[in-house]
Protein backbone atom coordinates (compact mmCIF):
# COMPACT_ATOMS: atom_id res chain seq x y z
CA UNK A 1 0.00 0.00 0.00
CA UNK A 2 1.01 3.59 -1.12
CA UNK A 3 1.86 6.30 2.10
CA UNK A 4 -0.87 8.89 1.67
CA UNK A 5 -0.22 11.53 4.17
CA UNK A 6 -3.81 13.70 5.10
CA UNK A 7 -2.90 17.04 6.97
CA UNK A 8 -5.31 18.81 9.40
CA UNK A 9 -4.33 22.04 9.85
CA UNK A 10 -5.67 24.24 13.01
CA UNK A 11 -5.42 27.71 13.39
CA UNK A 12 -2.68 29.46 11.48
CA UNK A 13 -1.96 26.40 9.72
CA UNK A 14 -4.58 26.99 5.77
CA UNK A 15 -2.45 25.59 3.17
CA UNK A 16 1.16 23.58 2.61
CA UNK A 17 3.60 24.83 0.62
CA UNK A 18 5.38 22.78 -2.24
CA UNK A 19 3.34 20.79 -3.10
CA UNK A 20 3.18 19.74 -6.40
CA UNK A 21 0.10 19.60 -9.03
CA UNK A 22 -1.66 21.45 -5.96
CA UNK A 23 -5.45 21.66 -6.52
CA UNK A 24 -8.13 22.66 -4.24
CA UNK A 25 -11.35 19.73 -4.55
CA UNK A 26 -14.98 19.43 -3.19
CA UNK A 27 -15.23 15.82 -1.81
CA UNK A 28 -18.66 14.82 -1.26
CA UNK A 29 -19.74 12.93 1.90
CA UNK A 30 -22.94 11.54 3.52
CA UNK A 31 -22.17 13.53 6.78
CA UNK A 32 -22.27 16.62 4.94
CA UNK A 33 -19.89 19.05 3.37
CA UNK A 34 -16.31 18.99 5.17
CA UNK A 35 -14.89 22.39 6.58
CA UNK A 36 -13.82 23.09 3.15
CA UNK A 37 -12.24 21.61 0.08
CA UNK A 38 -9.26 19.53 0.07
CA UNK A 39 -5.67 20.59 -1.14
CA UNK A 40 -4.40 17.75 -2.88
CA UNK A 41 -1.16 17.09 -4.60
CA UNK A 42 2.19 15.07 -4.24
CA UNK A 43 5.55 16.21 -1.53
CA UNK A 44 8.30 14.49 -2.54
CA UNK A 45 6.71 11.86 -4.43
CA UNK A 46 4.10 11.27 -2.04
CA UNK A 47 0.31 11.66 -2.08
CA UNK A 48 -1.13 14.69 -0.20
CA UNK A 49 -4.29 15.70 1.61
CA UNK A 50 -4.47 19.11 3.12
CA UNK A 51 -7.57 19.94 4.95
CA UNK A 52 -8.05 22.84 6.93
CA UNK A 53 -10.64 22.48 10.14
CA UNK A 54 -11.70 25.94 10.48
CA UNK A 55 -11.89 26.36 6.82
CA UNK A 56 -10.21 28.92 4.74
CA UNK A 57 -10.60 32.75 6.19
CA UNK A 58 -11.22 30.49 9.89
CA UNK A 59 -15.24 30.32 9.49
CA UNK A 60 -15.78 26.93 11.53
CA UNK A 61 -16.05 27.53 16.06
CA UNK A 62 -14.15 24.69 17.58
CA UNK A 63 -17.50 22.93 18.10
CA UNK A 64 -19.45 23.74 14.60
CA UNK A 65 -16.29 22.15 12.61
CA UNK A 66 -18.07 19.17 11.11
CA UNK A 67 -16.19 16.54 12.35
CA UNK A 68 -17.42 13.49 10.71
CA UNK A 69 -17.23 15.03 6.96
CA UNK A 70 -13.36 15.76 7.18
CA UNK A 71 -12.31 12.06 8.26
CA UNK A 72 -14.88 10.79 6.08
CA UNK A 73 -13.82 12.85 2.99
CA UNK A 74 -9.83 12.13 4.10
CA UNK A 75 -11.18 8.40 3.83
CA UNK A 76 -12.43 8.63 0.75
CA UNK A 77 -9.27 10.30 -0.67
CA UNK A 78 -7.29 7.34 0.30
CA UNK A 79 -5.37 8.78 2.85
CA UNK A 80 -3.49 6.33 5.07
CA UNK A 81 -2.10 8.29 7.43
CA UNK A 82 -3.36 11.95 9.73
CA UNK A 83 -1.79 14.05 11.20
CA UNK A 84 -3.86 16.95 12.73
CA UNK A 85 -1.77 20.30 13.85
CA UNK A 86 -3.75 22.58 16.41
CA UNK A 87 -2.86 25.62 18.63
CA UNK A 88 -2.73 24.43 22.32
CA UNK A 89 -2.42 26.18 25.84
CA UNK A 90 -0.05 24.57 28.30
CA UNK A 91 0.14 23.59 31.92
CA UNK A 92 3.41 22.78 32.32
CA UNK A 93 6.20 25.08 32.44
CA UNK A 94 8.70 23.53 30.16
CA UNK A 95 5.98 23.10 27.58
CA UNK A 96 6.71 26.33 26.34
CA UNK A 97 5.40 28.60 24.01
CA UNK A 98 6.69 27.21 20.35
CA UNK A 99 7.04 24.05 21.49
CA UNK A 100 5.64 21.09 20.02
CA UNK A 101 3.50 18.41 21.94
CA UNK A 102 2.89 14.61 20.28
CA UNK A 103 -0.49 13.91 21.95
CA UNK A 104 -0.76 10.21 23.12
CA UNK A 105 -4.01 10.81 25.85
CA UNK A 106 -6.97 12.73 25.54
CA UNK A 107 -9.74 14.15 28.50
CA UNK A 108 -12.81 14.45 26.57
CA UNK A 109 -14.93 17.44 28.10
CA UNK A 110 -16.74 18.49 25.11
CA UNK A 111 -20.37 18.75 25.04
CA UNK A 112 -22.77 18.79 21.78
CA UNK A 113 -20.53 16.95 18.95
CA UNK A 114 -21.61 13.75 16.93
CA UNK A 115 -18.60 11.60 18.91
CA UNK A 116 -19.42 8.67 16.47
CA UNK A 117 -20.22 7.47 12.89
CA UNK A 118 -22.15 4.70 14.55
CA UNK A 119 -25.50 4.63 16.70
CA UNK A 120 -28.94 3.24 16.35
CA UNK A 121 -29.19 0.79 13.76
CA UNK A 122 -25.13 -0.36 13.87
CA UNK A 123 -23.75 -0.55 17.58
CA UNK A 124 -19.91 -0.22 17.50
CA UNK A 125 -17.34 -0.06 20.07
CA UNK A 126 -13.89 0.68 19.27
CA UNK A 127 -10.55 0.94 21.04
CA UNK A 128 -9.55 4.37 22.82
CA UNK A 129 -6.56 3.32 25.25
CA UNK A 130 -4.06 4.43 23.00
CA UNK A 131 -5.93 6.56 21.02
CA UNK A 132 -3.11 8.59 18.96
CA UNK A 133 -0.82 6.39 16.80
CA UNK A 134 2.41 5.23 18.45
CA UNK A 135 4.00 4.57 15.07
CA UNK A 136 2.82 7.79 13.03
CA UNK A 137 4.13 10.11 16.18
CA UNK A 138 7.20 8.64 15.74
CA UNK A 139 7.60 9.61 12.39
CA UNK A 140 6.69 12.93 13.54
CA UNK A 141 8.77 13.67 15.93
CA UNK A 142 11.89 12.14 13.63
CA UNK A 143 10.45 15.57 11.06
CA UNK A 144 9.92 18.32 14.05
CA UNK A 145 13.41 16.83 15.10
CA UNK A 146 15.26 17.07 11.86
CA UNK A 147 13.37 20.41 11.78
CA UNK A 148 15.42 21.88 14.94
CA UNK A 149 11.30 22.05 16.74
CA UNK A 150 11.45 21.90 20.55
CA UNK A 151 9.31 18.61 20.68
CA UNK A 152 7.96 16.64 23.56
CA UNK A 153 7.07 12.99 22.95
CA UNK A 154 4.09 12.74 25.09
CA UNK A 155 1.42 15.04 26.80
CA UNK A 156 -2.46 14.62 27.74
CA UNK A 157 -5.22 17.08 26.11
CA UNK A 158 -7.44 18.18 27.77
CA UNK A 159 -10.55 18.70 25.20
CA UNK A 160 -12.60 22.00 25.80
CA UNK A 161 -16.28 22.82 24.13
CA UNK A 162 -14.99 26.44 23.51
CA UNK A 163 -14.97 28.91 22.44
CA UNK A 164 -14.54 30.66 25.16
CA UNK A 165 -10.93 30.44 27.45
CA UNK A 166 -10.92 28.38 30.38
CA UNK A 167 -11.71 30.13 34.27
CA UNK A 168 -8.88 30.33 36.62
CA UNK A 169 -10.25 27.65 38.35
CA UNK A 170 -10.83 25.13 35.25
CA UNK A 171 -7.14 25.63 34.74
CA UNK A 172 -6.10 24.65 38.12
CA UNK A 173 -8.44 21.83 38.25
CA UNK A 174 -6.85 20.79 34.54
CA UNK A 175 -3.36 21.27 35.41
CA UNK A 176 -3.22 20.57 39.20
CA UNK A 177 -5.69 17.57 39.79
CA UNK A 178 -5.94 15.63 36.57
CA UNK A 179 -2.41 16.65 35.69
CA UNK A 180 -3.19 17.25 32.01
CA UNK A 181 -0.44 18.92 29.74
CA UNK A 182 -2.07 20.68 27.15
CA UNK A 183 -5.34 22.06 26.45
CA UNK A 184 -7.32 22.47 23.05
CA UNK A 185 -10.19 23.13 21.85
CA UNK A 186 -10.50 20.73 18.66
CA UNK A 187 -8.73 17.23 19.31
CA UNK A 188 -11.77 16.05 20.09
CA UNK A 189 -14.12 13.96 18.48
CA UNK A 190 -11.77 14.04 15.98
CA UNK A 191 -9.51 11.14 17.31
CA UNK A 192 -12.39 9.43 18.06
CA UNK A 193 -13.72 9.36 14.52
CA UNK A 194 -9.85 8.95 12.88
CA UNK A 195 -9.73 5.37 15.28
CA UNK A 196 -13.11 4.51 14.17
CA UNK A 197 -12.03 4.79 10.29
CA UNK A 198 -9.06 2.47 10.88
CA UNK A 199 -7.19 5.72 9.72
CA UNK A 200 -3.03 5.97 11.80
CA UNK A 201 -3.85 9.76 13.79
CA UNK A 202 -1.32 11.65 15.51
CA UNK A 203 -1.89 14.73 17.12
CA UNK A 204 0.74 18.05 16.79
CA UNK A 205 -0.10 20.36 19.57
CA UNK A 206 1.96 23.70 19.02
CA UNK A 207 1.77 25.48 22.41
CA UNK A 208 0.41 28.89 21.98
CA UNK A 209 0.06 30.12 25.43
CA UNK A 210 0.12 29.23 29.33
CA UNK A 211 -3.54 29.03 29.53
CA UNK A 212 -4.32 31.13 32.53
CA UNK A 213 -2.71 29.05 35.31
CA UNK A 214 0.56 31.13 34.87
CA UNK A 215 0.75 33.84 36.97
CA UNK A 216 3.38 35.38 35.38
CA UNK A 217 1.65 35.14 32.24
CA UNK A 218 -1.66 36.47 32.52
CA UNK A 219 -4.95 35.34 31.28
CA UNK A 220 -4.63 34.14 27.91
CA UNK A 221 -6.45 35.94 25.06
CA UNK A 222 -6.67 35.68 21.38
CA UNK A 223 -3.82 38.61 20.70
CA UNK A 224 -1.19 36.29 23.22
CA UNK A 225 -1.98 33.54 20.66
CA UNK A 226 -1.86 34.96 17.18
CA UNK A 227 1.38 36.21 18.40
CA UNK A 228 3.36 32.74 18.50
CA UNK A 229 0.98 31.37 15.83
CA UNK A 230 3.13 32.91 13.14
CA UNK A 231 6.10 31.20 14.06
CA UNK A 232 4.11 27.77 15.01
CA UNK A 233 3.02 27.55 11.37
CA UNK A 234 6.00 28.02 9.91
CA UNK A 235 7.29 25.00 11.89
CA UNK A 236 4.47 22.65 11.25
CA UNK A 237 5.21 23.46 7.13
CA UNK A 238 8.64 22.08 8.09
CA UNK A 239 7.61 19.35 9.91
CA UNK A 240 5.39 18.13 6.95
CA UNK A 241 7.49 18.65 4.37
CA UNK A 242 9.99 16.06 6.08
CA UNK A 243 7.04 13.37 6.97
CA UNK A 244 7.32 11.99 3.57
CA UNK A 245 10.94 10.85 3.68
CA UNK A 246 10.58 9.90 7.15
CA UNK A 247 7.16 7.55 6.56
CA UNK A 248 8.47 6.05 2.73
CA UNK A 249 6.50 5.72 -0.15
CA UNK A 250 6.13 2.22 0.68
CA UNK A 251 3.38 2.13 3.69
CA UNK A 252 4.74 -0.12 6.32
CA UNK A 253 2.11 -2.05 8.55
CA UNK A 254 0.93 -0.16 11.64
CA UNK A 255 2.11 -2.66 14.81
CA UNK A 256 -0.57 -0.65 16.94
CA UNK A 257 -3.69 -2.39 14.76
CA UNK A 258 -4.68 1.36 13.81
CA UNK A 259 -6.14 -0.02 10.20
CA UNK A 260 -8.05 -3.15 12.21
CA UNK A 261 -9.96 -0.99 14.81
CA UNK A 262 -13.40 -2.23 13.47
CA UNK A 263 -12.46 -6.19 13.66
CA UNK A 264 -14.18 -7.05 16.58
CA UNK A 265 -16.33 -3.89 17.15
CA UNK A 266 -19.40 -4.59 15.36
CA UNK A 267 -22.20 -5.26 17.75
CA UNK A 268 -25.42 -5.11 16.23
CA UNK A 269 -26.39 -8.35 14.05
CA UNK A 270 -26.47 -7.86 10.15
CA UNK A 271 -30.36 -8.53 10.07
CA UNK A 272 -30.75 -6.13 12.41
CA UNK A 273 -28.27 -3.37 10.77
CA UNK A 274 -29.81 -0.15 9.34
CA UNK A 275 -29.73 -0.45 5.72
CA UNK A 276 -29.94 4.09 5.35
CA UNK A 277 -27.00 3.81 8.24
CA UNK A 278 -24.97 1.19 6.36
CA UNK A 279 -24.94 2.90 3.34
CA UNK A 280 -23.63 5.92 5.03
CA UNK A 281 -20.85 3.98 6.59
CA UNK A 282 -19.57 2.87 3.06
CA UNK A 283 -16.25 4.76 2.93
CA UNK A 284 -15.43 4.30 7.13
CA UNK A 285 -16.79 0.99 7.42
CA UNK A 286 -17.11 -1.21 4.02
CA UNK A 287 -14.09 -3.24 4.99
CA UNK A 288 -15.57 -5.48 7.47
CA UNK A 289 -19.48 -4.52 5.97
CA UNK A 290 -18.81 -6.39 3.23
CA UNK A 291 -17.73 -9.62 4.89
Amino acid sequence: MQTRIGVIGGSGLYDIAGLLDAAWQSVDTPWGAPSDQILTGTLAGTPMAFLPRHGRGHVHAPGTVPYRANIDALKRLGVTDIVSVSACGSFREDLAPGDFVLVDQYIDRTIGRERSFFGAGCVAHVSLAHPTCRRLSAACIAAAGAEGITTHATGTYLAMEGPQFSTLAESRLYRDVWGCDVIGMTGMPEAKLAREAEICYASVAMITDYDCWHEAHGAVDVATVIATLAGNAGKARGLVARLPAVLGAARSPCPQGCRHALDNALMTAPDRRDPALMARLDAIAGRVLAR
